[in-house]
């Protein structure tokens, strides 16, 4: 008897976990989440083998809407805590997914770790400028100036910007978004997922309810997409000796103000991820039997060996 192996072809809805979105009517995270779900079933992506990792906020509730593994952690954290996962099992998809105060504000420092590390993993910012949770303080990524209704004030600190930090932090896959456009932001993730290291994808992701500035015809006067303003546009580094000239040129792009470009900026595989170095320099048998694969006790006895595995953090 012949057995044919079939294997399951999932839809967007297979994704889809049954409890209803916590989100304001409008909100602009409806179309991250809706093109996570796009993304996932093209992919065809095993739900036992992706993990969704998020900290505090609006954002962060969007793994309790999506049927795989997830990780609902602390404020600030979830990156520090998507990392510990990767490298645990290199097996997994691992993606964090947050707003700009939670990965940016209180959760920045573990950005500039992740991007020096080049881990390969995805980082979805669900970027509204404000704390839409805690009624619409200004966020990080608020301009300077601004004073939505939910502040007494004009914004007296200048606004962050994501995409330089990502740049100088060492992501070697940096893009940006607009929720509203769905199959766009589709497709930056599904590349991003794709991406071999560090990946960070911005999406401008309007606030409905605390943030009356900036809003979808506010972002829809602004946004353009870069291949199409430019039909030259590569921001792939083919070569190493490209390395310079294609991040002067996001740079130039990721500055700009009064427009706001969407799409790839910058893209590196060339650089060796953590887990490959790690494999390289101390253990050649890591990815193949990582940590969470190795047995950890026989006959009810444990096999690790403590002492050893103190002396070999390098973390």
């Amino acid at each position: 008897m012949t057995v044919v192996k079939v294997e399951l072809k999932r839809t967007p809805q297979d994704y889809k976990w049954t409890k209803p979105p916590e989100w304001c009517p409008g909100c602009g995270h409806f179309g991250i989440l809706q093109a996570l779900l796009q993304v996932f079933a093209e992919l065809n992506m095993e739900p036992s083998r992706t993990v969704l990792v998020s900290g505090i906020g609006c954002s962060s509730r969007l793994p309790h809407y999506v049927r795989t593994v997830s990780a609902h952690t602390i404020h600030g954290r979830a990156v520090p805590f998507a990392l510990g996962l990767k490298l645990a099992n290199p097996n997994l998809e691992v993606m964090v997914v947050g707003g700009d105060g939670d990965l940016f504000a209180i959760g920045g420092n573990h950005i500039l770790g992740a991007g020096r590390r080049n881990v390969d993993f995805t980082v979805v910012l669900m970027d509204n400028a404000v704390y839409g949770l805690t009624r619409g303080q200004a966020g990080p990524t608020l301009p300077l100036g601004l004073q939505p209704k939910a502040l007494n004030k004009p914004n007296p600190q200048a606004d962050l910007n994501p995409l330089l930090v990502a740049l100088a932090s060492g992501f070697t896959f940096i893009a940006r978004s607009y929720s509203y456009d769905i199959r766009y932001t589709a497709k930056l993730i599904k590349e991003a997922m794709l991406h071999k290291g560090s990946a960070l994808v911005q999406v401008l992701s309007p606030c409905v309810t605390y943030n009356n500035i900036m809003t979808r015809e506010w972002y829809e006067k602004r946004v353009y997409k870069l291949e199409e303003a430019d039909p030259t546009w590569d921001p792939v580094v083919h070569d190493e000796k490209e390395d310079y000239e294609k991040r002067r040129r996001a740079i130039e792009k990721m500055l700009e103000i009064e427009r706001l470009p969407l799409g790839i900026f910058y893209k590196n595989e060339l650089v060796p991820t953590f887990e490959e170095r790690y494999a390289q320099m101390y253990d050649p048998n890591y990815l193949k039997f990582p940590p969470a694969l190795q047995p950890i006790e026989k006959d009810g006895k444990s096999v690790i060996d403590f002492y050893r595995l103190m002396a070999d953090r390098i973390l």
